[in-house]
């Protein structure tokens, strides 16, 4: 039963935005990281996200059914009961924004709250169905989470928040539209618009390598800024550049589901990699 209620919450999706969420903070802590406030950082983003994915979970429910990669959730096979999901989210939801206005500060808690109005309400409630800009808005969401761990430190939305907001919301970008290619049947027939399946996947591509350019110059501005050093910078230097060539390199032009796959799963190397250089190669007079 226990094991149900986790589920719903995608541990998976909450794991992979904690990474972010630690580069931010520690970028901002730049070598002096207050532990309590970090680990209230952690808990106060998880309960957030978890409660934004149990109302995605419970929209969704009957979309799922048709998706090969969603029909063994927990609301599709009946494991939880519908009814109790908007309750579950609201005490989630309820608990993290008062765990991180408890410990953190008003711009962090703002932003809490900017991604889960984004995920839930412009995202899943609204363009997810219906528009094939579904993915550009919800990018928003999925880039709170490091402008958060910083700003818990931070207290300010500065140039490196913004850069961050920027550099992760480019990210999401080729991410998702990857996952759109090698997924494409479960979108298909489930008729969520995205770009892929809406336009083709000869265009989306050519958008995935556009994103990625963008991605890859807007990364290098926490250097450039004076945020980060030499390290990042070569590693976001690297990263940037690998991934366009796997954007770019003749098998982009084989196996479409094969070259997707391969950029999504960089991308999440590109994440960790990142976060924890970002994390460890702060500038302390930024």
């Amino acid at each position: 039963m226990l094991k149900n209620y986790v589920q719903i919450t995608k541990p998976g999706i909450i794991f992979g935005n904690l990474i972010s969420v630690t580069g931010g903070f520690f970028l901002a802590s730049k070598g002096s990281p207050d532990w309590p406030l970090f680990l209230a950082t952690l808990i106060g983003v998880s309960l957030v996200i978890a409660s934004g994915c149990v109302v995605n979970n419970y929209v969704d429910r009957d979309i799922d059914r048709r998706m090969a990669r969603t029909e063994q959730r927990v609301l599709v096979q009946g494991l939880i009961s519908p009814a109790i999901c908007l309750p579950y989210s609201i005490v989630l939801g309820l608990a993290g924004v008062g765990v991180l206005a408890l410990y953190t500060n008003v711009v962090a808690v703002i932003f809490a709250m900017i991604g889960f109005f984004v995920y839930v309400f412009l995202y899943t409630l609204w363009l997810k169905r219906g528009s094939v800009h579904g993915t550009l808005i919800g990018s928003i969401s999925g880039a709170c989470p490091p402008v958060i761990g910083y700003c818990a430190v931070a207290g300010q939305f500065d140039a490196a928040a913004l850069c961050l907001l920027i550099i992760f919301s480019l990210w999401q970008m080729p991410h998702s539209y990857a996952i759109g290619i090698f997924r494409y049947d479960d979108y298909a027939s489930a008729s969520i618009p995205v770009l892929p399946v809406k336009h083709g996947i000869k265009t989306a591509k050519k958008h995935i390598k556009i994103y990625i350019v963008a991605f890859w110059i807007a990364s290098l501005a926490l250097t450039l800024l004076g945020y980060t050093g030499i390290f990042y910078f070569v590693v976001a230097l690297f990263l940037g550049g690998y991934w366009l060539y796997l954007a770019v390199c003749p098998k982009a032009r084989t196996d479409d589901a094969q070259w997707a796959r391969r950029l999504f799963f960089f991308s999440i190397i590109i994440v960790m990699v990142m976060s924890f250089a970002m994390a460890v190669d702060y500038q302390p007079t930024a």
